[in-house]
């Protein structure tokens, strides 16, 4: 088999600023970089950041320093969460949650590229947080901190009730992959479908956020073991609709919310927000040298990618996914940087085993063609809560006059 080139890693020939098919790429030589200064860019429209104090943060940093990056976009988060504060003393309460918005999505970039066990990441993560709580405690109906027990730890999440008026609503668990937070699913995957009439439980699991860095938990591939205890805690509650409790996954999460589906079956309805078919093979001839390595292997709780790629053996989805029984979407960029085969692979397995499964390509024409739609995080929204809205069976004219 042909390796699939990964544009994640190519130097493309302008060496300036310039639009590529999965959206801004702001400095070629640093391609790892821009791809994490696209995504900043995507959730801008989502709530997450202005556009010029992005740009403004850019064009402060030295191309390619992480101490730069951090600083940078550590002043425009101290700044929106300072801002936040003064407006909400003021009783300008829609401008204080909007800066504080801001705010959290500017301090996750902020602790993105430092190191593990650098005190500054947690630091910029607990502000984070504190960021999101402050916006979530002025949403009506007010958002809930919640803490699961997990293996000693806790996994960390947001629980977001729709403000339309049904008593039992249904539920979307929403969480990252790799790299991603619940701090930032509210941007990708979490807002549409609270318009759209359902609940929202945005969470760390294994290997994620506060779960990982607060307790050293390290990701594993069997996710419908945390998913499970996700679902223990919703059915706790008296608010939810017990019948329709979907997952939705984002990048590596694609792989957990699948994998989880397969043996999981309280799960009504499905997610992969990028797709993986094999980590392994998506991650081809990595070495110590990729843009990800220290990441990665902090989330896989290894010392080196060699046992990076040993633990990798266990995330693929063959043998696994022709047991999901629910309806599954997979909502993925056309252009994605780091694999669309992956996506094509899933799609074909899982419509050779007979499972009710949708492949949804963005296209570049779109926009939304980038990994995770970062580049359009709206129109990745949009397209899987619409979805979401028609396989759980709730008529959106219905709850927008329930409002």
């Amino acid at each position: 088999m042909v390796a699939e080139q990964k544009l994640i890693n190519a130097i493309t020939d302008r060496r300036d600023p310039h639009y590529q098919p999965y959206g801004w790429h702001h400095w070629p030589d640093h391609p790892w970089m821009a791809y994490q200064f696209r995504r900043a860019l995507g959730e801008t429209q989502e709530g997450g950041g202005a556009i010029s104090e992005c740009f403004q943060a850019a064009s402060r940093m030295i191309p390619g320093d992480k101490e730069s990056w951090h600083k940078e976009w550590l002043h425009i988060a101290d700044r929106n969460d300072r801002r936040g504060d003064e407006e909400e003393a003021k009783g300008h309460i829609e401008t204080a949650k909007a800066c504080w918005l801001r705010a959290a999505d500017y301090f996750r970039q902020a602790e993105f590229w430092l190191d593990a066990a650098d005190p500054r990441r947690l630091e910029a993560f607990t502000r984070m947080e504190n960021c999101s709580k402050k916006w979530g405690r002025w949403l009506n109906p007010r958002m809930e901190e919640v803490t699961i027990p997990y293996e000693g730890g806790q996994m960390y999440g947001y629980f977001v009730r729709s403000p339309v008026r049904v008593e039992k609503q249904p539920v979307l668990i929403a969480f990252g992959g790799l790299d991603s937070i619940k701090d930032e699913m509210w941007f990708m995957s979490a807002r549409a479908p609270v318009q759209r009439g359902m609940s929202v439980l945005m969470i760390d699991g294994p290997g994620q956020g506060g779960t990982l860095r607060r307790h050293g938990i390290p990701n594993r591939a069997d996710y419908e073991v945390p998913v499970g205890a996700m679902i223990d805690y919703l059915y706790t509650r008296n608010d939810i609709d017990r019948d329709r409790i979907a997952v939705c996954g984002s990048s590596l999460g694609g792989f957990y919310a699948a994998r989880a589906a397969s043996y999981e079956h309280r799960i009504a309805a499905v997610i992969s927000h990028g797709a993986v078919w094999d980590v392994n093979e998506l991650w081809g001839e990595a070495n110590e040298g990729h843009g990800l390595a220290d990441h990665i292997k902090w989330v896989f709780g290894v010392s080196s990618m060699r046992e990076a790629f040993e633990k990798g053996r266990d995330f693929k989805l063959e043998g696994h996914i022709d047991k999901i029984r629910c309806p599954y979407l997979i909502c993925h960029g056309g252009s994605d940087v780091l694999s669309v085969r992956q996506a094509t692979q899933v799609h074909e397995y899982a419509k050779a085993h007979g499972v009710d499964v949708t492949l949804e390509m963005v296209s570049v024409e779109e926009t939304g063609a980038e990994h995770c739609q970062h580049d359009n995080p709206t129109i990745g929204q949009e397209k899987m809560a619409d979805w979401l809205a028609d396989r759980l069976g709730i008529d959106q004219r219905e709850m927008n006059a329930l409002r």
